[in-house]
């Protein structure tokens, strides 16, 4: 028994070594190939995240950042923010993007979806956004692990390609200075009512696994940008 806990420990270790090396190579590797291969984007999709507590927390700093490196490299054209008021009184795609305006993104280069609920709803509404707006070219932008979480999902529904540009955290070293303030109240709701009281768990994992989408088509993939 003493010897099978051991072993299980270890594995565990293992695995989450593994995974931690995965979340570091592979965003290098596909930021490498966008750089070498000379890639740029019409527009990247960045999925929001809650605002509370009066300020951006170290997920929808990290996000945000990366889509101002982005833009300034110049792989990214325009950004469009994702997400609406989920879990607090704030449209997430807004605090996102009075964030943004304040690191020096031009306003005419950042757009809004205040659609999306859940992850794959980032995705999809962003998408049918940047097809509205005559985009032709997109990528998503977000940290390593919703990056792995959504590939399926990218991969399967959409016609158009949507290239996966993860953080890299070691990038955004160069920006520890940087503590942009923002007044929030553009991005308050006020009927606001918390995604958590108007539907139940069972409910809420559908719309994350992308169930409340509808669909264009029988295919159920949204149709080339």
């Amino acid at each position: 028994m003493h010897k099978k806990l051991i072993m299980a420990t270890l594995l565990t270790g293992i695995l989450f070594n593994m995974g931690c090396v995965s979340m570091k190579k592979r965003p290098q590797r596909l930021y490498r190939e966008v750089v070498q291969q000379n890639k740029t984007y019409d527009a990247i999709i960045v999925p929001g995240v809650p605002f509370q507590n009066g300020t951006w927390n170290n997920v929808m700093r990290a996000r945000v950042l990366w889509s101002y490196f982005l833009y300034e490299k110049g792989i990214a054209r325009n950004i469009i923010y994702s997400g609406a008021a989920v879990y607090s009184p704030y449209c997430e795609a807004k605090i996102m993007g009075l964030y943004a305006r304040q690191l020096g993104i031009p306003k005419e280069h950042i757009f809004y979806d205040t659609l999306a609920l859940h992850s794959t709803e980032n995705v999809y509404y962003a998408y049918e956004l940047a097809r509205n707006n005559k985009f032709k070219s997109i990528a998503l932008a977000t940290d390593p692990f919703q990056s792995s979480l959504l590939k399926g999902f990218t991969r399967k529904r959409f016609e158009t390609t949507i290239q996966h540009i993860p953080v890299i955290f070691d990038s955004l070293r160069q920006y520890d200075s940087l503590n942009p303030v923002i007044d929030p109240a553009p991005a308050f709701k006020e009927d606001f009512i918390s995604i958590e009281d108007q539907s139940g768990f069972w409910k809420r994992l559908k719309g994350t696994l992308g169930k409340n989408i509808k669909w264009d088509n029988k295919n159920r993939k949204a149709k080339a940008l």
